[in-house]
């Protein structure tokens, strides 16, 4: 599949991940990479007292996932070059408490040849947490392919 005929795609859903565990070592070992010890995330015992009722993941560890998400579940097309350029949208919704699930699902919103050989595409990621109603990320992810 060429970059150009992605076009037919937009709109369509374009991939769902595998599910992803976030337990506990997960958690912490993202804590200890970002410096993040904020209690509702490695402090099992003082989280029991918060609403959630224990520890949550880091919103950033979920966005993190996004990559590996993608990787899983979405056909690369054959490129010379392809780069993260950010997001327009990016919400956390709900929280993903310990011992929870997550896996994404990926629909193109956009594919547009900005040049030559050079396209944008915006894909809207949706972060699924396996047994609740409401998504954990709903984002509006960008980038840039050279073809």
């Amino acid at each position: 599949m060429q970059l150009s005929d992605m076009q037919a795609q937009v709109g369509q859903n374009i991939g769902t991940s595998r599910w992803f565990d976030i337990d506990q070592d997960r958690i912490d070992r993202f804590g200890d990479v970002t410096d993040d010890h904020q209690f509702i995330h490695c402090d099992p015992e003082a989280a029991k007292m918060t609403p959630f009722g224990g520890t949550i993941a880091h919103g950033f560890l979920t966005v993190s996932l996004l990559a590996a998400m993608m990787e899983d579940s979405v056909t690369k097309p054959p490129v010379r070059l392809s780069m993260n350029y950010g997001f327009n949208k990016l919400r956390f919704l709900a929280p993903v408490k310990s011992g929870k699930r997550i896996r994404g699902h990926f629909k193109l919103l956009e594919m547009i040849e900005k040049q030559p050989g050079q396209w944008q595409q915006t894909v809207e990621a949706t972060v699924e947490i396996e047994g609740e109603d409401k998504p954990a990320i709903v984002a509006e992810w960008i980038f840039v392919h050279f073809a």
